[in-house]
């Protein structure tokens, strides 16, 4: 089982930058490939990022790669999201998940979902 707590949102203009974080509990952080996902007002819940249980893999959407890099500290049991360059449509509620096993980009293959933050960027 895993607990999963976003931060780091918030409102910024465009053109600027956000580190999103993700708090994990439990002692079997490692153990989990980890994913963030974003939901904009009408619209369903999209694949932004996700890392491998060892950090040593990451995979990106096309709208975000190049702008936004996923990472983890397993020490920490922490995960995180910085978002640079950021645009008007990057604006939704940010959640991260877990999955056992390796990453992907299915959010359907995620069993533990964080609470979700709101990030806001104005044109």
């Amino acid at each position: 089982q895993v607990h999963l707590v976003e931060s780091g949102g918030g409102l910024v203009q465009a053109g600027g930058s956000l580190r999103l974080s993700c708090a994990a509990s439990g002692r079997t952080f490692s153990s989990y490939a980890m994913g963030w996902f974003r939901q904009a007002p009408g619209k369903e819940r999209e694949f932004v990022a996700t890392i491998s249980r060892s950090g040593g893999s990451t995979y990106y959407a096309d709208s975000v790669k190049g702008r936004f890099t996923i990472s983890r500290d397993n020490a920490k049991n922490m995960a995180y999201l910085q978002m640079n360059s950021l645009k008007p449509e990057d604006t939704a509620v940010y959640y991260c998940a877990g999955k056992g096993g390796s990453a992907y980009a299915r959010k359907e293959d995620y069993d533990y979902w964080g609470q979700g933050t709101q990030v806001t960027v104005s044109s």
